[in-house]
């Protein structure tokens, strides 16, 4: 007797997707059993998912002539409904047959197949790196967008645009040792505004493109190497406007592609797009973060809009604050959608705060058990991103509190004045009559 076996292909498929494996065999002999088996663990354990039994089984129109030689064509099919990323593997159809010349013996043969199951990703978002933090606009630093793609198999496609148009990156092979390393050596050339470079220089278009020659006036804040020449550089005046940063032509962007396994089966996907930001020309622009999966009919994108906070709303409460209260002034939200996070900065306008520090950081203040002294104390709150800051102040109304005598309290919140004489009095005769 002879036995051949095969597994219909099936192409990729996608989680949720009805999927039917087909096991096809031909043979002359009498057929004994049909095992399908799912085989997981690089194959060590091969999961029974199905069994047909010829020696149970009723399920025969016709009994086979075996005398009379000819050829059957049988197919085993298996379906799965709903088909889930923890289906995806290897399958095995195993078939046996009784032997032609002796029923004692069985005739074994399988057929093997890869069901490749795919799964869109599931979520998306656009953030930026290392913020909140400090960001010196009167400085040329780098700005780094960090596009999150999470739930797909495989690893998908992702790709930045700009005002709706692809951007062309310039790849970055390895990962950067810290955050202060992100900036390439060819970006050094523009890490000066206007105010540092001659004007010769600067209507070319081009700083350090080209050999200087020795009647061009050096880059005014650069350390210009000569071999045979030393001269003077002067001091450099900074300019506390706002800078415009020198571009040889468009923003030189830099992008970088990671993805890591996750243990059900999919893998979180990570784009980074590195530039100088210039605040001038990328506040307010459009950045987009796409994705193109084979799962997906249409990319799917996240879209951040890079935005200067505008007018910081502050609430303060209590609303009417009294002497011993604690008051909390709070930052709840801007005139403007703001994109990176901002760093908030409170400070007491003309003197420290109430701890004794010059500065605290985050969106909410607390000033505990205030005294009367802080009474029309001004507070700064700044807040700044990459693309700008702005400053908000408030006034702090501190009323008198009748559950607390006027003058029984310093600046530390303690009991002082005629209440603290007469408890030190009254402690003092106790100890007198004691002794006496």
């Amino acid at each position: 007797a002879y036995l051949t076996v095969s597994i219909e292909p099936l192409p990729p498929v996608v989680v949720g997707d009805a999927v039917t494996l087909k096991c096809n065999f031909k043979t002359d002999g009498k057929m004994r059993e049909i095992v399908w088996y799912r085989v997981t663990d690089g194959g060590t354990i091969k999961q029974k998912i199905f069994t047909f039994d010829a020696m149970f089984s009723t399920n025969f129109s016709h009994m086979e002539n075996y005398r009379k030689r000819e050829d059957l064509v049988y197919q085993s099919t298996v379906r799965l409904p709903e088909v889930r990323i923890s289906d995806n593997g290897p399958y095995e159809c195993h078939v046996g047959i009784y032997d032609r010349a002796t029923r004692e013996k069985v005739v074994l043969a399988s057929g093997n197949i890869f069901l490749n199951v795919m799964a869109p990703p599931t979520s998306i978002s656009v953030l930026a790196a290392d913020t909140p933090a400090p960001f010196s606009r009167y400085q040329a630093q780098n700005f780094t967008l960090v596009c999150v793609v999470s739930g797909g198999k495989p690893a998908p496609l992702v790709y930045f645009k700009r005002d709706g148009e692809p951007i062309e990156a310039t790849p970055l092979p390895e990962p950067p040792a810290g955050a202060g390393s992100w900036a390439p050596r060819n970006l050094l050339h523009r890490d000066l505004d206007d105010t540092k470079v001659p004007k010769s220089l600067a209507a070319e278009g081009e700083v350090g493109g080209g050999r200087l020659t020795a009647t061009a006036d050096p880059p005014r804040g650069l350390a210009a190497e000569r071999d045979s020449v030393t001269e003077t550089i002067p001091e450099t005046v900074v300019s506390r406007e706002f800078p415009r940063w020198v571009h040889v032509a468009e923003p030189i962007y830099y992008f970088r592609h990671t993805h890591a396994p996750v243990s059900d089966g999919t893998v979180e996907a990570r784009a980074t797009l590195t530039w100088t930001l210039n605040p001038q020309i990328d506040n307010e622009a459009l950045f987009s973060c796409e994705v193109k999966h084979p799962a997906l009919s249409m990319p799917m994108q996240s879209e951040v809009t890079l935005v200067a906070p505008k007018g910081p709303k502050i609430t303060m409460t209590p609303t009417r604050a009294r002497v011993g209260d604690t008051v909390r002034i709070l930052v709840q939200g801007f005139q403007n959608e703001v994109f990176p996070e901002p760093l908030f900065t409170w400070t007491r306008v003309g003197s420290r705060l109430l701890d004794g520090s010059a500065e605290h950081d985050g969106k909410e203040l607390v000033l505990e058990r205030v005294p009367a002294e802080l009474n029309g104390s001004m507070y700064r709150c700044t807040a700044q991103n990459p693309l700008g800051s702005t400053d908000t102040h408030t006034r702090l109304i501190v009323f008198e509190n009748p559950n607390i005598p006027r003058g029984t309290e310093d600046s530390n919140g303690s009991l002082t004045g005629h209440c603290g004489f007469r408890l030190v009095l009254a402690l003092t005769l106790t100890v007198i009559l004691e002794l006496t």
